[in-house]
């Protein structure tokens, strides 16, 4: 495997005003031989994407605000700093509990195609959040299950 070096700057955005995303791919698979994929996410406050899970792991590092994550049931926050790790197959979420948009690097492993993913998912949503069904028949093809809504302001736990 060649050493690389990618320009991201030139990456075009993806949005997915649905969800209140923005999201730039910055590794993307063919970089890594397939190893990982990185992303740079960008949520609006009090949006996430809806509850779901997939075969690959995540790790989460939050660069501004605050997120409330929800996996397999378990809630906790995340700050500017933190890192949250993921395992693949578990049912996990999030929300941006800031007043103002909130970022994170994303490391996927085993790379995920994150441009064409997030690129189609844009294309399902592009009249808002649809049913789990039409969800789940878009996400057959990249084994994802989308399991429920997105984790919301209303899920706050009374403890920080």
């Amino acid at each position: 495997m060649s050493i690389q070096f990618i320009h991201s700057r030139s990456n075009r955005p993806i949005a997915i005003p649905a969800i209140g995303l923005d999201l730039v791919v910055h590794l993307p698979p063919a970089a890594s031989a397939g190893v990982m994929s990185i992303i740079e996410t960008i949520n609006a406050p009090g949006k996430g994407p809806p509850r779901h899970r997939h075969p690959q792991a995540e790790i989460f590092r939050v660069l501004e605000g605050r997120y409330l994550y929800e996996l397999d049931g378990r809630r906790f926050y995340a700050e500017e700093g933190d890192v949250v790790a993921i395992p693949g197959n578990v049912e996990h979420g999030f929300v941006n509990v800031s007043d103002k948009p909130a970022r994170q690097y994303i490391i996927i492993t085993p790379a995920l195609d994150a441009a064409a993913f997030f690129s189609g998912l844009a294309g399902v949503m592009h009249d808002g959040v649809p049913d789990r069904t039409a969800l789940n028949a878009f996400g057959v093809q990249w084994e994802v299950d989308f399991l429920g809504p997105p984790v919301s302001l209303a899920d706050l736990p009374t403890d920080s």
